[in-house]
């Protein structure tokens, strides 16, 4: 009966491919599939980078083509490195809610 509860529970909070990689389509700029795979420091990272470089392109050119380069190149690994940060999150969303920590 717990063990029902319990795998419900990681049903409810497990984080999907489909959705991680949607984020990072539309939204990748900004960090938010990092935020929804719960990177925050990393979201936060690429969200200031992609502001800093939202700021540069009012005031240079030059400067802005290097972050945004930056930024794709970032952007880019991260659709090599989405699979394991899902699989990373959910088994620490397995462990809490299996109690296995």
């Amino acid at each position: 009966m717990a063990t029902d509860r319990v795998s419900a529970q990681y049903d409810i909070e497990k984080k999907s491919l489909l959705v991680a990689y949607l984020l990072w389509a539309f939204l990748g700029y900004v960090g938010a599939h990092r935020f929804y795979l719960g990177r925050p420091l990393s979201g936060l990272l690429m969200l200031a980078l992609s502001g800093i470089v939202l700021l540069v392109t009012l005031v240079s050119f030059g400067l802005l083509s290097f972050l945004w380069f930056i930024v794709a190149v970032w952007w880019f690994i991260d659709a090599l490195l989405i699979p394991g940060m899902a699989a990373s999150r959910n088994t620490d969303i397995a462990d809490r809610v299996f109690g296995r920590r």
